[in-house]
């Protein structure tokens, strides 16, 4: 049964769940592990079927065998392209004119879809010219191959030289954001996003489970009959224009983090949880 309460946030004409199902690791890490296919779909089916509708990967993870169990997932539970968003990245190497084109066009292939909602560079390439990335991007955009261009690991600088080449808005910097990892909250870009109308996207919300049970939090935790984990991710989500991207492979867990995004923090819950 699909978990109906959900907040977003609004992009221009794309509207994105405070809460996606991020796939890093579905599929294998680095290479495939065919394998465990009937595992791999069994996380990414219960997912569709909890309510995800955001979902994450990119031409890296298990070397596209991520993007292709997507595809594949839709499928088997009979959903509809136009019912679900999807984001994916195309890796440094890929970020010249050319081959970032047939990058995203293998993404594609992979993903068994007409159109990519929201392309990422994944992390930036001091090799290649940003210049050279975005006349590719663009073109995708006005072929309608991606609806949307966002980049991932940028520093301010280059999140600002983004803005400059991409003619459509940069959609989201996707970025590691967590209770425990505020290094993007010191560098400022988070605070230039939300000034400028650019969703922030935070990866490893949970900081790959070293969220610290300290006081406050455990103590908000039981007030709001919640684990320190959803607590953790209700705090990442009430802050605007930010949005998250667990990754679970439990179903209870996954129906956890769904459920975060109801869990509504007053303001002196939020100090507490910033101050520990």
């Amino acid at each position: 049964m699909a978990i109906r309460e959900m907040i977003y946030e609004t992009f221009n004409d794309i509207t994105l769940p405070k809460i996606g199902f991020g796939t890093a690791r579905v599929g294998g890490r680095i290479i495939p592990n065919h394998r465990r296919d009937p595992y791999w779909m069994t996380i990414l089916c219960s997912a569709l079927e909890l309510g995800f509708t955001h979902f994450d990967t990119a031409e890296l993870y298990a070397l596209g065998y991520s993007e292709r169990l997507i595809g594949r997932a839709m499928r088997d539970t009979g959903t509809k392209r136009e019912d679900i968003l999807i984001t994916t990245k195309v890796w440094p190497i890929h970020l010249r004119y050319h081959s970032l084109l047939l990058a995203c066009q293998n993404s594609l292939r992979r993903l068994n879809v007409d159109y990519i909602d929201v392309y990422l560079i994944h992390i930036p390439n001091p090799l290649i010219a940003l210049k050279d990335s975005f006349q590719a991007l663009n073109q995708l955009v006005r072929e309608g191959k991606i609806k949307h261009i966002g980049v991932s690991n940028f520093n301010l600088k280059l999140l600002q030289e983004a803005q400059s080449l991409s003619e459509t808005p940069i959609v989201t910097n996707q970025i590691p954001y967590s209770m425990c990892n505020r290094l993007y909250e010191k560098n400022g870009v988070i605070k230039y996003c939300q000034e400028n109308n650019m969703l922030i996207t935070a990866y490893t919300p949970l900081g790959h489970n070293q969220i610290q049970p300290n006081n406050a939090l455990q103590s908000i935790a039981k007030v709001h009959h919640a684990t320190l984990y959803q607590i953790a991710l209700a705090w990442l989500v009430a802050q605007p224009r930010v949005i998250t991207i667990p990754m679970a492979f439990n179903p209870i867990h996954q129906k956890e983090n769904l459920e975060a995004a109801s869990i509504k923090l007053s303001e002196t819950e939020m100090e507490q949880l910033r101050s520990a």
